[in-house]
């Protein structure tokens, strides 16, 4: 999106503060649940924009939205960081923009957790809104960017966000990765965060996998989003492997495209029409420096710090069944309490239900102190 286009709220400023979670600035935002906006959620709405850093290290800042169901909560009031799954790459596509103009596919999700009193923040990512390219699948700035969310939520002025209540992590598909991402990073880069738990729903943990079955399919354009996040995040130009065609298309979704759009205007996208030399782009995964980058974003090589429920749908038909299944096997050969449960909703959207009825009770059991079970 060119800087005319973006609204000035989300332009970061020439210095940024000092810490981690420090929030930037913020203003009142809403969160409809229909595109004719005629239907409010629940809740106080902030949005933010916050400091985080990215996958080197480097201090950069990210927007998201904070909201403070008008529920009451008995106690501290629990928080959750929702990551959202996959948005696109465009500014457009930004969660706290799409909650704003009722255009938000995870609303309901995102309601669910606010009808229980619990405070709710939704972190944007690295480039999705503010400048430069969405890092689309990047394991750390994803992870680091909803940890930070928790902190800037907690530190937001005027919120009715608890200091002592319970926090967790809730994530579905990109969301499931950011989810697992954050509950592997959260011993060193937060731990003073006391999370309770993670909801890790169809995780993208394996790109190799996740490529292959992606690759013509009816989200064919969801890899396009990878090698555009990847190449952005390490330095790479994926230009260069690209036809004319392919660039025209990777502009489109760059720039204009959200998921919904996306998927109805390019089903079925091959990667081999794409690019210059008609191979495709698959190849590219199992040479330098492509396997090294996706090598560095595979899940399950860390030990969560917290419990983790992981849910999967059989009949997924964008992310392996097998994807969320080795994840569980792996974590729990680490030694980390996982539940893993399987459902047989047909197709990854429909099973973001599943994960959703799944998750309230599991949480209800993490805030109240209850043992988490485990499957490993």
């Amino acid at each position: 999106m060119q800087a005319a286009e973006r609204p000035p709220f989300y332009d970061p400023p020439a210095t940024l503060p000092t810490h981690n979670g420090d929030v930037i600035r913020s203003e009142r935002a809403a969160f409809y649940l229909d595109p004719l906006r005629l239907v409010r959620a629940g809740a106080s709405v902030e949005r933010i924009i916050y400091r985080t850093t990215d996958r080197t290290g480097k201090p950069i800042a990210v927007t998201g939205t904070v909201l403070t169901p008008h529920k009451a909560h008995s106690g501290p009031r629990p928080l959750v960081a929702f990551a959202p799954g996959t948005q696109g790459l465009a500014d457009k596509c930004a969660p706290s923009r799409q909650m704003d103009e009722g255009t938000e596919y995870e609303a309901l999700p995102i309601k669910h957790l606010l009808d229980q009193g619990w405070a709710v923040v939704v972190p944007d990512y690295q480039g999705l809104g503010t400048p430069g390219v969405h890092t689309y699948m990047v394991r750390e700035a994803q992870g680091r960017a909803v940890l930070d969310a928790l902190r800037a939520a907690r530190r937001l002025h005027g919120a009715d966000v608890s200091a002592s209540g319970p926090l967790v992590l809730y994530g579905y598909s990109q969301g499931g990765g950011a989810s697992a991402a954050a509950a592997e990073l959260a011993p060193v880069y937060a731990p003073e965060l006391d999370l309770k738990g993670a909801v890790v729903g169809a995780p993208p943990a394996d790109l190799d996998a996740v490529a292959a079955s992606l690759d013509g399919s009816a989200y064919g354009a969801f890899f396009n989003y990878s090698l555009s996040g990847l190449g952005a995040a390490y330095g790479i130009n994926i230009d260069a492997y690209l036809n004319a065609y392919g660039k025209r298309v990777t502009a489109d979704l760059r720039d204009h495209q959200c998921t919904t759009q996306a998927i109805a205007k390019y089903p079925f996208l091959r990667s081999r029409f794409l690019t210059a030399n008609g191979r495709p782009l698959t190849e590219r995964l199992k040479s330098a420096p492509w396997k090294e980058i996706v090598a560095e974003q595979r899940l399950g090589t860390r030990r969560p710090g917290v419990p983790v429920l992981l849910s999967h749908s059989r009949l997924d038909d964008v992310i392996p069944h097998t994807v969320g299944a080795r994840l569980a096997a792996d974590w729990c050969r680490l030694g980390a309490t996982v539940k893993f449960t399987t459902n047989y909703v047909p197709g990854h959207i429909a099973a973001t239900a599943a994960t959703s009825i799944e998750a309230t009770p599991w949480l209800k059991d993490r805030f109240t102190g209850e043992d988490a079970p485990t499957t490993c």
